[in-house]
């Protein structure tokens, strides 16, 4: 054996060292003399200490990749690489130089100036913060993915057998043994089985619903990854049986390795949301108005701090007024600070925030805070069929026993789609009364296996949970549903506490003394038993044809025996057909009453018939001239709310197309239960296999997504289901895909919402996706979709409400420029406005209720514009109102002494010409003109230089600008309830946060107007009741505006409806 190895290891570099890294030799198809010769092994020596370390400087460790996130310092830095976030910054910088300027001037307002740019820094700063958090969470799908290898592993080297090497140190060539429950640590082939059977759960890597059975037999090389039957995963669990295997693969070279690459390739490509999309550009639009107005508002302003004379046709004797341009400036940053919406993006955060405890409260729990807004346009939904649409717990669903008759069976429909023995009932069944052979199948269910099922947690009140097998476990549920007959219910189970009660009963009945292990070449399972009458009996569950062929009998309803006959063969061969093609899997049950050799054996190892039992070849000839007693068809069922939630897509507009790991006539069968297929229909073109599917040219994959309807993908691997993904977004769907597998988690990461189960799902999975399922209940993400459209519907009505009011405040800034009369809202007030006054309202929009029909309606477009012309026209409308209400009443106080009837004499100041307020700046050159002090709450304003009328005079006229902004930014919020509904329809009370959320506007404007400190930094002061009267006067037409452009709106939606899907539809041409 020594020898052996040694030959091996000295013809090494003719082997190992010329294969790239990465290569990949096609084990599964090679037998396994071929592979231990091309891995240059034999399984009794191993690899040698120098064959490993050579290995190991080719192929590395066996671990997977860390791949290196980006530094905290460029995370910061992609925070500003955003448009609105860039005009901010900008704004705050000029703001804090004017404010240091004005500080070394020694002027008065030095507190104020400064407030505005820290103000701006700290929104900036929180932002970046919020952002670099959440995107430093991005890498942790790789790092779950690390938690489900293997630590150590049974190594044969140098001869000997090392049981506990760590896993990391395994290289290409290195003999495995692997033991039941053990974690599989590389990719292997297998080369023999130390057990009769040897099965994988490989269900979370390939999509698989049960465990699979593994050969060392060598299988095509073309084949998918589930039908590489000789071959074991990375990752995977053995549930049963003993092997030894053949390292093929390691590190990023294993399937798990290939998994990693694509969740790291898909995280590389994250795409922004449709919201953020539509921000971005909505950030580049206004920065392009924001320049042209502050273009023209220099341009209009020039001729006051740049004069010339021209000399003989040429200006000369330029005269700059260093202080004048500064002041034209500041009003420039003021337009910025006006234009830009400082608290949209704490009001868009808030709104999802709220999203996703709404969303928490239907038990879809939302990682990552844009993916509320994403599930509101979502056009497919591609989801995974094992444990999303179907329960990933087995059940029997068809029971088919003996009739009266030999030519006649009974059929009986089980309900019920998990562990739990009371979910469902047994149709027709006769409760108490089991005949004979139902008593037979009941007893040969219940000994004849090995599975348990128990309540999770540990005061037993989860959900009920498979140990063993699931067929075994499903086969447990279904005798608890059979129930006893009443001879032995009472009293049988006494002493009991678990959940099958009825399974013990048979057990304590029939002890079971013998195990005949099921292997793959009888496909059956026996166990011989001692009853209490001493008599010892064979129980045998397996296959329905290999047990018919042993089978000489049949039990009959009575429990008499009859001889099975061609006829009675066919009979029992239909009711398989039957079965079989609606996708369940079938296990006969059969047993033998007549076992000379094991009369009097009771499980001593002495006994003459043990030798029989220690071989397993032995087993067939044991299990022969069997009673054939009944079959039922088993089934991983599909929820029961799924049919519903995809009735429900489909009225909504969404697609859903199920890609699976499973194979193609199991998925077919669910997919028509669950109604994505009918139940007749011609599925033809409809359902492919993932390997038929990437066999298209591209121009037939294109038209084959396109189509209408369900679609059905089977047999997909990871890759297959990145690249549907990939083309259902390259042709514009906004995609999000459901899974709870490894499988699944590159598709997670790609998709634009990615949905991990949370009872079933892996860590891997939640980790690579956007939201997370508490129940595991496709329906909940379709209730999921409703919430997440009435969220956007709501923070349009938000978005809508805060550029109206700030294309007021540039209107009213403009104004004031363009009329060239004194400022009359400085750059903290509209800061103040902008990020409090209007911040509660805007976020209380948020809770508008619903609409009725919102999951009737199609998908919006995920390119839909989020302010369309005619809304844009509306609002274009309402900010000049703004405008023209905020100057006028600035006008007003300096040139009226009453208004509508509102006397505003009663504070003593003087009244101007407007003629004189738009030309103020040549005050200094007026004759006679004097200002009279005036009152405003308990101070009395006066001035040393009558021109300062105009500068801090004008503290009145901004006060009353100001709450005029204010009181009209209340209004329009009530105007924001409806896109198109009338006030009488959708009254205020609608929303009751909305009132509530004026109220505390109103309460934080007040309470700056009147806390002298907070008054001073504001620069305002308290204004009198017919000052507020007149407030209101102005502010209120903005209602009445806005009514008459819903009206028009309402009656010209029709009009406006077909153009744009003219326009959408030319688009798409």
């Amino acid at each position: 054996m020594g020898k052996g190895g040694q030959d091996y290891s000295r013809s090494e570099d003719l082997g190992a060292s010329k294969e790239p890294k990465g290569d990949c030799y096609a084990a599964w198809s090679k037998d396994v003399r071929e592979c231990e010769e091309k891995y240059q092994v034999s399984r009794e020596y191993g690899l040698s200490g120098d064959d490993v370390e050579k290995r190991r400087q080719i192929y590395g460790f066996n671990e997977l990749e860390k791949h290196e996130g980006p530094s905290i310092f460029r995370l910061i830095l992609d925070q500003f690489n955003d448009t609105l976030v860039r005009i901010l910054l900008v704004a705050a910088v000029v703001s804090f130089v004017l404010a240091w300027y004005d500080g070394e001037e020694g002027g008065e307002m030095e507190i104020t100036a400064f407030v505005e740019p820290l103000v701006i820094f700290l929104i900036l700063i929180v932002n970046a913060i919020v952002g670099v958090w959440q995107e430093n969470n991005a890498e942790k799908a790789l790092d779950a993915l690390k938690e489900i290898q293997s630590e150590h592993a049974i190594v044969i080297r140098d001869g000997r057998k090392i049981s506990n090497l760590p896993a990391k140190e395994l290289v290409p060539g290195d003999i495995v043994e692997l033991r039941v429950g053990d974690k599989i640590p590389a990719d292997m082939r297998v080369l023999s089985l130390i057990s009769s059977t040897l099965r994988v759960e490989q269900g979370s890597l390939t999509g698989e619903s049960e465990a699979v059975s593994k050969t060392t037999k060598a299988v095509a090389e073309d084949v998918d990854i589930q039908g590489k039957k000789c071959m074991v995963f990375a990752g995977t669990t053995v549930v049963n049986g003993n092997c030894i295997c053949l390292v093929t693969q390691t590190g990023m070279n294993t399937e798990i390795g290939k998994v990693h690459s694509q969740i790291h390739e898909a995280s590389q490509g994250d795409d922004d949301t449709p919201l953020k999309k539509k921000l971005n550009e909505f950030g580049e639009v206004l920065t392009a108005i924001i320049g042209v107005i502050c273009t023209l508002v220099w341009l209009i302003n020039v001729k006051y701090f740049l004069t010339w004379e021209f000399v003989d046709g040429w200006p000369r004797n330029f005269k700059f007024s260093f202080e004048k341009c500064t002041y034209y400036f500041e009003i420039a940053v003021a337009l910025a600070v006006a234009a830009i919406p400082e608290g949209l993006p704490a009001v868009i955060t808030t709104c999802l925030a709220l999203g996703t405890r709404k969303m928490a409260a239907k038990n879809a729990l939302v990682r990552k805070l844009p993916s509320v807004e994403t599930l509101g346009c979502t056009t497919v939904i591609c989801s995974d069929k094992t444990g999303t649409l179907t329960t990933n717990q087995m059940a029997v669903a068809k029971l088919v026993a003996m009739g009266s008759k030999p030519t006649v069976v009974r059929s009986f429909n089980v309900q019920g789609t998990t562990y739990d023995p009371f979910d469902g009932k047994i149709q027709n069944w006769p409760e108490g009364e089991l005949d004979c052979n139902l008593q037979t199948i009941a007893k040969i269910a219940a000994i004849c296996n090995d599975a348990d099922v128990e309540k999770a947690g540990h005061d037993k009140s989860g959900h009920y949970v498979a140990n063993g097998m699931p067929t075994e476990a499903a086969l447990k549920v279904l005798v608890e549903k059979m129930g006893l007959p009443n001879e032995l219910s009472s009293g049988s189970s006494s002493g009991y506490d678990g959940v099958l009660r009825c399974s013990y009963t048979w057990n304590k009945l029939e002890q079971r003394i013998a195990t005949l292990e099921f292997d793959r070449d009888r496909k059956s399972m026996g166990v011989i038993v001692n009853s209490y009458t001493g008599k010892k009996s064979l129980l045998v569950k397996g296959a329905v044809e290999t047990l018919l062929e042993r089978s000489s009998f049949v039990q009959l309803l009575d429990g008499s025996i009859t001889e099975l006959d061609q006829s009675l063969r066919e009979v029992i061969l239909e009711s398989l057909h039957e079965m079989s093609t609606s996708a369940l899997r079938v296990l006969g049950f059969a047993y033998r009453d007549e076992l000379p050799e094991f009369a009097t054996y009771n499980g001593d190892e002495d006994h003459p018939a043990h030798e029989l039992l220690l071989n397993p070849a032995n087993y067939s000839s044991i299990e022969s001239n069997l009673v054939f007693v009944g079959l039922a068809g088993l089934r991983d069922p599909p929820r029961k709310e799924v049919p519903q939630a995809i009735e429900d897509c489909r009225t909504a507009g969404i697609r859903v197309m199920v890609i699976t790991g499973d194979n193609k006539n199991t998925a077919e069968a669910i997919c028509r239960d669950i109604g994505v297929f009918g139940r007749h229909e011609n599925i033809s073109s409809r359902s492919l296999t993932g390997k038929e599917f990437m066999e298209l040219s591209s121009r037939d994959k294109e038209t084959h997504l396109n189509q209408s309807g369900g679609l059905l993908f089977s047999r997909a691997e990871p890759r297959h289901k990145q690249d549907i993904v990939r083309l259902l977004k390259d042709s514009g769907e906004v995609v999000a895909m459901t899974g709870d597998g490894v499988n699944d988690a590159p598709a997670l990461k790609l998709a634009d919402i990615g949905i991990a189960m949370g009872i079933a799902g892996t860590e891997v999975a939640k980790e690579a996706s956007d939201m997370v399922l508490a129940d595991d209940n496709f329906s909940t993400i379709v209730a999921a979709v409703g919430e997440g459209r009435s969220i956007y519907n709501n923070m349009k009505a938000f978005i809508r409400y805060m550029i109206s009011s700030n294309i007021g405040e540039v209107a009213s800034i403009f104004l004031t420029a363009a009329l060239g009369i004194p400022e009359g809202l400085i750059p903290v007030q509209l800061l103040w406005v902008n990020l409090v006054t209007d911040g509660p309202p805007a976020t209380a929009l948020g809770f508008n209720p619903p609409d009725k029909d919102i999951m009737k309606k199609p998908p919006r477009r995920s390119d839909d514009s989020l302010i369309s012309p005619w809304i844009l026209f509306r609002y274009l409308v309402i900010g000049s109102y703004v405008g023209l209400a905020t100057v006028g009443i600035f006008i007003i106080w300096y040139t009226r002494s009453s208004f509508l009837g509102i006397d505003l004499t009663g504070d003593g100041h003087s009244l101007v010409t407007y003629s004189e307020l738009a030309n103020w700046g040549q005050c200094q050159t007026w004759q006679n003109f004097s200002a009279s002090p005036f009152t405003a709450g308990n101070q009395v304003i006066t001035f040393d230089n009558p021109c300062d009328y105009f500068q801090t005079g004008k503290i009145k006229a901004m006060t009353l600008s100001l709450s005029v902004l204010v009181a009209i930014e209340m209004f329009n919020s009530l105007n924001a309830l409806s896109e198109d509904g009338s006030l009488l329809s959708m009254p205020p009370w609608v929303n009751p946060w909305l009132l509530l959320a004026m109220s505390v506007s109103f309460g934080l404007h007040f309470l700056i107007l009147y806390v002298p400190f907070l008054a001073q930094i504001f620069g305002i002061v308290p204004l009198s009741l017919n000052e507020w009267l007149l407030v209101l006067a102005v502010a209120f037409p903005v209602i009445l505006i806005d009514e008459v452009l819903k009206f028009v709106g309402r009656c010209t939606s029709g009009i406006r409806t077909s153009r744009a899907r003219r326009s959408s539809k030319a688009k798409a041409e």
